[in-house]
């Protein structure tokens, strides 16, 4: 007999009621440190006083009218967004996935109003994540996400990761753009080393195709910039952006050019409750903390001590653990033992993880965790490493 709950997760069997911070509170009062925040999506740590009250406040004013009407949290959040960015402008969706159909659906535009309709094609990567959408499992391209929910949506190249050869092969006129993630996150947390962005993007230029970056995970502060392409100091045409944006409350949004997006004019994309009062309340929240060198800076800090923490880890446990890989506060343990037996023997530490292709498990904590914190999280892995030695 099917469940109420349409069985899709392969859940934990945990059940946590209440957050602070770094931390998540289970119905039988046990207290976990949380490394996944939420996968990426809790920036600001589980019930931030700042985000409380600027949903409170919203709410007890006004919570939704369509964007049939002017919204002014949702241009306040767009403003924010393009004074910190390379964005001229900003379409505020409800998730990473939404921000995929749009960003697909802005460049294959671009090059219809442009007269080039044949121009359709979008090269992705192995590995890639992009939603569960037809047009983010088709972008991915595995079989794990796409088997038996054919035809998938045409329009989409693949290439192997870091294959240089076979993606320059895979441009040619039918191409629109390249979508690729600057860190991968369920990949496995592989970053894409910033000459390597550089070369996307001059090869880009040259070919005279868009670049859409995947910002979904690595974006809002998570790698020790605001977005993590800012470390090559190159910019995309289009990006996606969700998870820490709203800091736990479901939000995301698609920036892009003036040139990239000028096709998209009324009546050519909409949302529902995208850009809703509520999730714009709280996004200029997490932007007015996170968009600020001093936080950065603070994240930044954090991970070079998370990351030497970690390699002694690693060393003080060779039969678990092979290495560290990973950008900023989105690290990932290389596991020798099977991944998902680390992320259990976490449970049982207290310490909440999450898995990734390539064997390793993600450490993607709140932007705001402390060095004691950290310190605490480190020895909880220990914990966990060592009862699977044991075991």
């Amino acid at each position: 007999m099917i469940p109420s709950i349409l069985p899709t997760y392969n859940r934990a069997p945990l059940s946590f009621v209440k957050g602070e911070g770094a931390w998540l509170i289970e119905a039988d009062g046990r207290r976990f440190l949380d490394l996944g925040a939420g996968i990426a999506v809790n920036a600001m740590g589980h019930a931030h006083p700042a985000l409380v009250a600027a949903l409170t406040e919203q709410a007890g004013k006004l919570w939704h009218t369509s964007n049939l009407y002017q919204i002014p949290a949702q241009q306040e959040l767009a403003d924010r967004l393009v004074e910190a960015t390379f964005a001229d402008t900003v379409f505020f969706t409800n998730s990473g996935t939404e921000a995929c159909e749009l960003a697909v659906k802005m460049a294959r535009k671009f090059f219809y109003d442009a007269g080039q309709p044949e121009r359709t094609d979008i090269i992705a990567f192995e590995g890639a994540f992009h939603g569960r959408s037809s047009a983010g499992i088709a972008a991915a391209g595995s079989e794990k996400m796409t088997k038996g929910f054919g035809p998938l949506l045409p329009g989409f190249k693949h290439v192997p990761w870091g294959d240089h050869d076979a993606f320059k092969a895979a441009i040619d006129d039918t191409t629109a753009a390249i979508l690729i993630e600057p860190v991968q996150g369920e990949g496995g947390i592989r970053p894409l080393p910033d000459q390597c962005l550089k070369g996307l993007r001059d090869l880009c230029d040259e070919r005279g195709i868009l670049l859409i970056l995947d910002e979904v995970q690595c974006g809002v502060g998570r790698t020790g910039r605001l977005f993590a392409h800012e470390w090559a100091g190159v910019a995309p045409d289009i990006m996606m952006v969700a998870k820490g944006i709203g800091g736990g409350f479901p939000l995301g949004a698609v920036l892009a050019t003036e040139r990239a997006a000028a096709g998209m004019g009324a009546g050519t994309h909409g949302s529902t409750y995208g850009g809703n009062p509520l999730g714009c309340a709280v996004g200029c929240a997490v932007m007015a903390h996170v968009a600020t060198p001093e936080f950065l800076g603070e994240v930044n800090r954090k991970a070079g001590l998370m990351r030497q923490r970690l390699e002694g880890l690693v060393a003080a446990h060779p039969d678990v653990f092979t290495g560290v890989r990973g950008l900023g506060l989105m690290l990932g343990l290389e596991c020798k033992a099977v991944n998902t037996d680390v992320v259990k023997a976490g449970y049982d530490a207290l310490v909440a993880t999450v898995p990734a292709a390539d064997n390793v498990i993600r450490l993607l904590p709140p932007l705001t965790i402390t060095d004691d914190e950290i310190a605490e999280a480190v020895t909880r892995l220990d914990a966990a490493a060592t009862a699977l030695k044991t075991a």
